[in-house]
């Protein structure tokens, strides 16, 4: 009793110095400025989307970032060099992820300043990048993993931005979620939900448990050309990989706070979870900062 106690004294108290922290940061936020006035307006329609619901979907076209195509060139490169996993005979396949942070491409895409400004502004602290998986997932006939819905723990609010290297239709599996507008802290779905992900040990649930809470027709999915950039606060929109039958590629970038609530989950973006990619020569490396 006294334990119990004692941990919900520690996280109340972690809670206010959040809150604080954030309140202290928000005159530091830098300012969303785009070469032209469409430019910064479409900056703060990202930032306004993602408060309201949680994702923005958008295109590397459409971003506008510098580094978009040696990233795609390096994308490739990397994808050609993941070995077949002969998973054929498998009933639930594992996602395939490589570690690609090391490599100056992906990192120099990750941290562009106008894509950090505007996840410091959602964040409302100073930013840690933690790295980008390269991830292939395969067809499956049933909800597994990822494939459940389910929210991440790795910090307060977190930003993950997937961009897809391949077409996405329905039967490359789209993200989807919930808009975060539909589950506000404490109303009734909210905590229907949260209760059922609590009672699964926080691995997910399937679409028979969310549908009488939030119907299929208030789903979002996310099908989308290859270039498509999904952004998205993986901690408060509720999401999902959807069930596939053929296999799509894409990469995932990480962000939180610094320092995150829970910086041991964010380990697996750049130490030894996952395979390395190579680097071409050791001046390549470069140095993530966590």
């Amino acid at each position: 009793m006294f334990s119990a106690i004692k941990r919900k004294i520690s996280t109340l108290s972690s809670d206010f110095e959040y809150y604080l922290a954030r309140w202290k940061h928000s005159r530091n936020l830098p300012v969303l400025e785009g070469s032209d006035v469409y430019d910064g307006l479409r900056l703060r329609n990202i930032l306004k989307a993602l408060k309201k619901d949680g994702v923005y979907v958008t295109t590397l076209a459409d971003l506008g970032l510098n580094s978009s195509s040696e990233l795609l060139k390096a994308a490739y490169h990397q994808l050609s060099e993941m070995e077949n996993p002969n998973n054929n005979h498998l009933d639930e396949k594992l996602p395939q992820i490589t570690t690609v942070t090391g490599l100056p491409e992906f990192y120099a895409w990750g941290t562009e300043k106008r894509l950090l400004n505007i996840i410091e502004n959602y964040i409302g602290l100073p930013v840690a990048f933690h790295g980008v998986h390269l991830r292939k997932d395969f067809p499956s006939k049933h909800q597994f993993g990822t494939l459940l819905w389910h929210s991440d723990a790795e910090d307060r609010r977190i930003i993950k931005i997937f961009i897809y290297l391949n077409d996405v239709e329905e039967k490359t599996g789209p993200f989807e979620y919930i808009p975060r507008s539909l589950t506000s802290l404490f109303s009734w779905s909210y905590i229907q939900l949260y209760y059922k992900l609590w009672k699964s040990g926080y691995m997910g649930i399937d679409d028979e448990e969310v549908k009488p809470v939030i119907p299929k027709s208030a789903w979002k999915s996310c099908p989308g050309p290859a270039g498509t950039v999904i952004i998205v606060d993986t901690k408060n929109a509720l999401h999902h990989g959807t069930v596939r039958t053929e296999e799509r590629s894409a990469l995932f970038f990480c962000y939180t706070a610094n320092p995150p609530e829970r910086p041991d989950l964010c380990t697996q973006y750049w130490d030894d979870t996952y395979p390395r990619a190579e680097l071409r020569s050791a001046s390549d490396a470069v140095k993530v900062s966590t």
